[in-house]
C-alpha cells in the first residue's frame, strides 16, 4: 500500500525513509515514527499512519505513544544524575538510602545490582490484587519486604515492572521529588522535550490508541522468575482505566514521547551531555553509566544480556546498530531508544502496532541499519 509520509530527512539519509516506507508497506505499522541525532542535530525526523485503530486520527508530530520499557533508559538517566551530583554512588547499599530494604537478607545490595536487575525482585509468584500497581508505594514497600529469587549478583533476571517501583523510590528518597516530577521540571520541560512519565490530564487526547500484538512473546521455559515478571495474571496493573494508567509514574514502563524528543534526550548522552543548554549528564558520567555490571543468560528474557546501570548495553546481540559502547533500551511491542557515544549518534522509534519481540523488533533494526548505512 502507499503512505504518505511526513516530516523531513537529510538527503543522505534518504534509505531511512525507504526502510520507514517499506515497514508500512510490509503492512507491519498502524501508525509510527522514526527520529535520528547526530552531533546533537535531527537530521530525520518521520511520521507516518494512524495514531487510532478506526484509522480516524492521523498520527502526526504531537502524537504521543506509550514506549513502555523504554522509558527504563529515562529512568536509568534520572539515577545517573543523582550520582553525578555525589547524591547517592553507584557501590552504595540501597538500604542506606531506604532502610525497609534491607529485609530478607538484602542490606548489602548495592544500587547498581538493583538497577542492573540482579536484586532478584522480579516482581509476585503468589497472587497480588492487580489494581495494587496503581499504588506505588505499596508496591515499593511489598519489594522492600521480599527475599530475592535467586542469590543476588549471581544472574541478572529482567525486572520489567518492579524496577521501575524500586528506583521510583530511591528517587524520591534522595530527591523528594517523584522522579516524573523531577523529569519534567529540570530536563523536559527547559529543554521543551514531550517526553513524560506520569502524564497530566490535558495530554491524554494527544496518546496514540495501541493495537495489541496477536501473540505473546517467546519466553522459554517457564520458570517462577518469568512467571512474577510477566507470565502471571497480576504481573502487570489492570481492574483500572487508561487514564490511570497515563496519570501514574511507572518508570520502568508508563513513559509517554514522541520519536523526537526521546532522540534528542538520548542525543545528549551520545554528544556532550546537554540539550540546548539544558545539563543531562556528563560525558564522564555516561561512560561510568555504561559499564558492564553483569553479563550472561537473563533468567527472564531468553537472551544473553549485558547490562550497564539500567541500560541495555549494545553487546553481544547489536540491536542498536554496530556500536561497541552504544547503550539504549526496548520497550514492549517494538519502541527503542539508543544513544552510541562513539559515532555521537542516537535515535528513537516509536509505534503503536506492537509486535512480540521483545527486543529488536524488525522494523527498528531496518531503521538503523538504514542509519548506520548512510553515515
Amino acid at each position: 500500500m502507499s503512505i504518505d509520509i511526513h516530516g523531513h530527512c537529510e538527503p543522505r539519509f534518504a534509505a531511512v525513509q525507504n526502510a520507514f516506507a517499506a515497514n508500512f508497506e510490509g503492512g507491519h505499522e498502524l501508525g509510527a515514527r522514526f527520529a535520528l541525532s547526530v552531533d546533537g542535530e535531527i537530521v530525520v525526523d518521520l511520521w507516518a499512519g494512524w495514531a487510532d485503530r478506526k484509522l480516524t486520527t492521523p498520527f502526526d508530530d504531537r502524537t504521543l505513544t506509550p514506549v513502555y520499557s523504554t522509558t527504563k533508559a529515562v529512568a536509568s538517566t534520572m539515577i545517573a544524575r543523582l550520582v553525578e551530583q555525589a547524591r547517592l554512588r553507584w557501590d552504595q547499599p540501597v538500604a542506606e538510602v531506604w532502610p525497609e530494604f534491607a529485609a530478607e537478607g538484602k542490606g548489602a545490595v548495592t544500587v547498581e545490582q538493583m538497577i542492573s536487575h540482579q536484586a532478584g525482585l522480579p516482581g509476585f509468584v503468589e497472587p497480588i490484587d492487580p489494581t495494587l500497581w496503581y499504588d506505588p508505594p505499596v508496591i515499593a514497600a511489598m519489594l522492600a519486604a521480599r527475599a530475592p529469587m535467586w542469590p543476588v549478583g549471581s544472574a541478572s533476571g529482567y525486572h520489567a515492572l518492579t524496577i521501575g517501583y524500586l528506583v521510583g523510590e530511591l528517587f524520591r528518597r534522595i530527591d523528594g521529588r517523584s522522579l516524573g516530577t523531577a523529569l519534567r521540571e529540570d530536563i523536559a520541560g527547559p529543554a521543551g522535550l514531550d517526553l513524560w512519565i506520569g502524564l497530566p490530564d490535558s495530554e491524554h487526547g494527544r496518546c496514540a490508541d495501541l493495537k495489541p500484538p496477536s501473540a505473546m512473546p517467546v519466553f522459554g521455559e517457564v520458570t517462577d522468575p518469568k512467571r512474577a515478571a510477566f507470565l502471571s495474571p497480576w504481573s502487570a496493573p489492570s481492574g483500572r482505566g487508561s487514564a490511570d494508567w497515563r496519570r501514574i509514574e511507572i518508570p520502568s514502563a508508563n513513559g509517554h514521547a514522541t520519536a523526537r524528543a526521546l532522540a534528542r534526550f538520548m542525543g545528549a548522552l551520545a554528544t556532550g551531555g546537554e540539550i540546548d543548554g539544558v545539563h543531562i549528564l556528563s560525558p564522564a558520567t555516561v561512560i561510568e553509566a555504561s559499564r558492564e555490571r553483569i553479563r550472561g543468560q537473563d533468567l527472564v528474557l531468553p537472551f544473553e544480556l549485558s547490562w550497564a546501570a539500567g541500560f541495555m548495553r549494545n553487546v553481544p546481540n547489536h540491536f542498536f546498530g554496530p556500536g561497541e559502547a552504544t547503550i539504549g533500551h526496548s520497550g514492549w511491542g517494538g519502541s527503542c531508544a539508543f544513544a552510541d557515544p562513539e559515532r555521537r549518534v542516537a535515535g528513537a522509534y516509536v509505534m503503536n502496532r506492537q509486535d512480540v519481540h521483545l527486543i529488536g523488533d524488525p522494523r527498528s533494526t531496518r531503521l538503523i541499519e538504514a542509519a548506520y548505512a548512510s553515515l
